[in-house]
């Protein structure tokens, strides 16, 4: 089974902390086998990653900012335009070779697209019931609850913002060790989330952080 972390940020997001080098030290670090670079709306750091000599297997990956909340793309070799609807992304990434994920689905603060598009959960080739970023624990359960009724594959990430908490969500995968084998193993459902919570006042101070910075741009705009 190999370790994998499917939902990690690095500095190419605008709130992420961690240079992509401390992110693949770090990953190297806790263990991983595998991960996913999912910044938002942008590959920048997977390139980056691509050009770093690390022992790790580096799954292309990007976190989508559909019209209804955010959407992991991995497989892709270039990030969906944001801003359009969540099944037509998750169309265009299937047309592209690529499988999705629904991160947090229900979190109404973080962009949970199931809130607002019941079917994007039913579409999307696996879910994300386990984000170690969730301080209360509700909408991780609400996404296991509704995964396992409509049969659909689990999957756990970090959605670590600063490289100490990779690994704090992460995926055993029951695949070889190349990008098509654990994709194939995600949509055929042969993987089991496992995890720990960041930190509450970690991720008090990051959304603290981010709604200052939000403001500020508004602000500025």
């Amino acid at each position: 089974m190999l370790k994998a972390d499917l939902h990690i940020h690095t500095s190419c997001s605008k709130d992420g902390e961690s240079t992509v080098a401390q992110v693949l030290a770090a990953a190297v670090t806790a263990g991983m086998d595998v991960i996913a670079i999912t910044d938002h709306d942008t590959m920048d750091g997977y390139r980056i990653a691509c050009e770093i000599s690390a022992d790790i297997l580096i799954i292309p990956g990007v976190e989508v900012s559909t019209r209804e909340g955010h959407l992991i793309a991995l497989g892709v070799e270039k990030a969906p335009l944001p801003g359009f609807p969540i099944l037509d992304t998750i169309q265009e990434v299937r047309q592209a070779g690529g499988i999705t994920i629904l991160p947090h689905p229900f979190h109404r603060y973080r962009h949970g697209a199931a809130l607002k598009c019941a079917e994007a959960f039913g579409a999307a080739d696996a879910i994300e019931v386990y984000n170690s970023r969730y301080v209360i624990p509700h909408a991780n359960h609400r996404a296991m609850r509704l995964a396992r009724a409509m049969g659909k594959p689990a999957v756990a990430g970090s959605d670590a913002h600063n490289a100490r908490f990779i690994g704090y969500g992460r995926t055993l995968i029951d695949a070889e060790r190349d990008i098509g084998s654990v994709l194939s193993a995600i949509q055929e459902g042969k993987t089991k989330p496992a995890g720990r919570k960041t930190p509450v006042r970690i991720y008090t101070k990051q959304s603290l952080r981010n709604s200052w910075r939000k403001i500020r741009g508004r602000l500025h705009s």
